[in-house]
């Protein structure tokens, strides 16, 4: 209990001490580069560039009201939402370092050794976190309004959250953190996909803790099989359903004579429908692994709705409007940055 108490103070004084050096090294005003078009779009929830980060700008929104009508002062609190999310990203990191370092040091036989060993994966994490909260790169891009900060705290706490569901795998309802993370990858699309690159490594985690033997080709095949799972979700998932619910409307307008958004409104109820379904059916039938996938599948959804964001606002027509994105079509080439000017309705 005292282990636990030490390492949650600590991780919240690192916050703290991060928080603190780039809120008081903040850009004042707009930097250059995209930080710019970053800001207005969350101040007035316009549609930026290609792929799209719809949930940065709507959280953007949230600290441009800081500002309290002082539009002079909207790119100050924007770039404090970028300082708060990198030192929440280093109190995750604190706490990442010291399960790992948990893992590493060797269990203590008696209650001095515990205090030396206790302070050994405190160290550790003080060490690790403070260092990585002073680097270059990372300090850069923590006191303006950019994507990285935001996506550096997705990645961060994915791995914190794996970490967790590792240290209580073996206990019931552990998997709500697999749940979890998938919630937050879905989310964390709405920001920067560079958080995708993190599940070949969460997989293996699974993998590791959950194989009753390991094996050279196993774990191959395992590493395969997180790669498939990254591909599905960046191609199924992010890519596959816009362009499926494009093509139903597509059938809708042009076959059936209906209005413009009905063949995605009921492509995207036949989605829910059959998802549903086989969560019902895993849970009649007691199929655990086939639950946990499409649970899983279901939240990374929930996630990635924050992209209903995008055609809404591009049909009010907002000054800053990249590609016009407004039906499904040309959704789909904006996620993908192709050119769906001519779409073939």
């Amino acid at each position: 209990m005292q282990y636990k108490k030490i390492n949650n103070l600590l991780g919240w004084l690192c916050f703290v001490i991060a928080s603190a050096t780039y809120i008081l090294t903040l850009e004042p005003s707009v930097s250059f580069w995209d930080c710019g078009e970053f800001i207005s779009c969350a101040f007035r929830l316009q549609v930026s560039h290609q792929p799209g980060y719809p949930l940065f700008a709507m959280l953007g929104k949230f600290f441009s009201l800081l500002s309290f009508g002082d539009n002079t002062k909207v790119p100050y609190f924007t770039n404090l939402g970028s300082a708060i999310a990198s030192g929440a990203t280093i109190m995750f990191l604190f706490w990442t370092i010291t399960a790992l370092a948990k893992k590493l040091v060797p269990a203590a036989k008696d209650g001095e050794n515990e205090n030396v060993r206790t302070i050994l994966i405190m160290g550790a994490g003080l060490v690790g976190a403070l260092a990585f909260t002073y680097t270059d790169t990372f300090w850069f891009s923590a006191v303006e309004t950019i994507v990285f900060a935001l996506s550096a705290l997705c990645t961060s706490i994915v791995f914190w959250a794996i970490l967790k569901w590792d240290a209580h795998a073996d206990e019931p309802g552990a998997d709500k953190w697999l749940i979890f993370i998938a919630y937050i990858i879905g989310l964390s699309i709405g920001i920067h996909l560079l958080n995708l690159l993190t599940i070949p490594a969460l997989s293996l985690v699974v993998y590791f803790r959950r194989a009753k033997t390991i094996t050279t080709k196993s774990a191959v095949i395992a590493f395969l099989i997180s790669i498939g799972i990254l591909g599905l979700v960046q191609f199924g998932i992010r890519q596959w359903t816009i362009q499926l619910s494009a093509y139903f409307d597509l059938f809708f307008v042009n076959t059936l004579g209906l209005g413009f958004g009905t063949g995605s409104i009921f492509f995207f109820i036949l989605l829910i429908s059959l998802l549903v379904a086989g969560i019902v059916y895993s849970i009649k039938k007691g199929k655990a692994v086939l639950n946990l996938a499409l649970l899983c599948v279901a939240f990374i959804y929930f996630g990635y709705s924050a992209f209903v964001y995008i055609p809404i606002r591009a049909t009010a027509n907002t000054n800053l409007d990249n590609s016009h994105p407004d039906n499904a079509f040309t959704l789909n080439g904006y996620l993908n940055r192709i050119n769906m000017a001519k779409h073939p309705y």
